[in-house]
């Protein structure tokens, strides 16, 4: 993994695809991020040099993101080939005869072809219908029985008819892809398991048993979350704030967020910050000048705090809350 560069830094999945290490993270609060701001990000980010988007239909913003990439296919800046998005598969859509629309307006929304990834987003079902968060009168989320193997089974119809390279998941503990992973007559392994991972959380057993498995980890949050978010745990110091990966940072003229991404990408770990700060953008484009010793590795895990900054509190009592579990 150690000859990683700018240009060059995709690694293998396990059905023969590829996906680039580093990406850019697409999410922004509908109502506070202007129109526009992904739109012109992306665009920029590609001009930077990343080829790696992750979106969402829940993000409400999948239109501007693919806008962006089909400009700059348009002007000759990337290939359609070059440019590797993952979508996700929201919570309201797991039943099976849901999933193929989801994806097609995905597509339609986004006015590609195909996606190169796409993830079960959680693996907690909510009831079908337009609203994307279902409450009851109470306030109350109304939640859906879940057949994880059922709505697989129906994005393995999806690979099949070419609308997706490669298929994978989020937010999964090791019980719920053993379920995938043992499923009868599975004909598409999830490539993917998209979880939060950064030096506080580095998730080492799960990491393990992705390895054994040919799963990668894609890490959400890897130099931390976005503080204002209300569904954030603020039990610990900011990420970015911590004195070893500050002093690491200091000997490679790099700053902790940069170092953060780097541990995770060096360790085989895709990493997706999430910034609409052209700066920002830049700055965490630029982990591929720099490598970490063993030794700073090493003390880099010893970080971990088993604390998660996203534990997702307001879906507890969901049958399939994955956190409950220690991986």
């Amino acid at each position: 993994i150690m000859e990683l560069t700018a240009k060059s830094h995709s690694i293998p999945l396990s059905d023969g695809n590829y996906i680039p290490l580093l990406g850019l993270g697409t999410y922004g609060d509908p109502r506070t991020t202007p129109k526009g701001t992904a739109w012109e990000c992306v665009k920029f980010a590609i001009d930077v040099g990343y080829r790696h988007f992750d979106g969402a239909l829940v993000y409400f913003n999948e239109h501007e993101v693919g806008q962006a990439i089909r400009e700059k296919i348009a002007d000759g800046t990337v290939k359609r080939e070059d440019i590797f998005y993952c979508g996700k598969l929201w919570n309201t859509f797991h039943p099976p005869e849901l999933v193929r629309s989801a994806l097609e307006r995905t597509l339609k929304v986004l006015q590609l072809d195909y996606v190169d990834l796409y993830i079960v987003e959680t693996p907690m079902a909510f009831k079908p219908g337009k609203d994307f968060y279902p409450r009851d009168k109470d306030g109350k989320y109304i939640y859906h029985h879940t057949d994880l193997c059922a709505t697989w089974e129906a994005l393995e119809a999806c690979k099949d008819a070419g609308l997706v390279k490669s298929l994978g998941v989020s937010n999964f503990n090791r019980r719920q892809l053993e379920l995938l992973l043992n499923k009868p007559g599975l004909k598409h392994k999830p490539v993917s398991n998209q979880v939060e991972c950064h030096p506080y959380f580095t998730q080492s057993k799960l990491l393990d048993f992705c390895r054994q498995h040919g799963i990668v980890i894609v890490g959400y949050s890897p130099i931390g979350s976005s503080v204002d978010a209300s569904w954030v745990n603020k039990k610990h110091p900011p990420l970015r704030e911590d004195e070893l990966l500050v002093s690491i940072g200091k000997k490679y003229n790099k700053s902790s967020a940069q170092v953060s991404l780097r541990f995770n990408v060096q360790r085989g770990v895709v990493v997706i910050p999430k910034s609409f700060s052209p700066e920002r953008i830049k700055h965490n484009f630029q982990i591929f000048d720099f490598s970490l010793t063993e030794e700073e590795m090493k003390a880099i895990e010893g970080l971990n705090k088993n604390v998660r900054m996203v534990d997702l509190p307001m879906w507890k009592d969901h049958p399939e809350y994955p956190f409950y579990d220690e991986y």
